[in-house]
């Protein structure tokens, strides 16, 4: 038995907007994350007009929170603030992820911010992004990773679905990015599907 072809997303840096999200939907992108927060105060304006023109093209959007160390409740609270404004908890969005990538930003911070989310925007399933050698090295999800939790890889080896490295909860993989690195093309890690990934 042959694995289907990997379901393919986008995900979207600060202030980096998509022109056509119709083009998008048709070329095959079915879900998107948009970053919409950073630490304790800073939202992306963009974000609300992204998120709208995604979902009205048929693609899948949730909100995605650039960590910085410290204060996680208030960077939680921040988020589910932004992302409500958004509607970025409704039934059929992507999860909403935190990009923890940033030094300082440790195991003990993700199990809260996850912990704080969960209990502000009523949902259960979110997404932990990473590259690789953070998830190779530094960061320890079986210490946080419960059923709900789906792990997010970036490593650009242009084999969409297949990152080189093995978690039981690893469900995305951020293969490219487009010019200028700010668009990631992502692709779903078989056995998982889409439908894993949203709310």
């Amino acid at each position: 038995m042959t694995e289907p072809d990997p379901e393919q997303g986008i995900n979207l840096s600060h202030h980096e907007t998509v022109p056509d999200w119709k083009a998008m939907r048709a070329g095959g992108v079915l879900f998107a994350s948009v970053t919409v927060s950073e630490g304790m105060n800073w939202s992306d304006p963009a974000a609300s007009r992204q998120a709208v023109e995604a979902r009205r093209a048929g693609i899948h959007t949730g909100a995605r929170h650039c960590a910085r160390p410290s204060a996680v409740h208030e960077q939680a609270t921040h988020f589910v603030r932004t992302g409500e404004q958004l509607d970025a908890f409704a039934p059929g969005s992507l999860a909403p992820a935190l990009d923890v990538r940033f030094e300082g930003v440790d195991d003990r911070f993700i199990r809260g911010w996850i912990k704080a989310v969960r209990r502000a925007a009523k949902v259960q399933r979110v997404l932990i992004y990473a590259d690789f050698e953070q998830w190779a090295h530094r960061l320890h999800p079986d210490k946080w990773a419960d059923s709900e939790v789906v792990l997010w890889l970036t490593r650009h080896n242009g084999i969409p679905g297949r990152p080189g490295w093995f978690h039981s909860r690893l469900g995305i993989h951020q293969h490219d990015a487009g010019p200028g690195g700010a668009v990631g093309h992502d692709s779903i890690v078989y056995p998982f599907t889409l439908a894993d990934m949203l709310l």
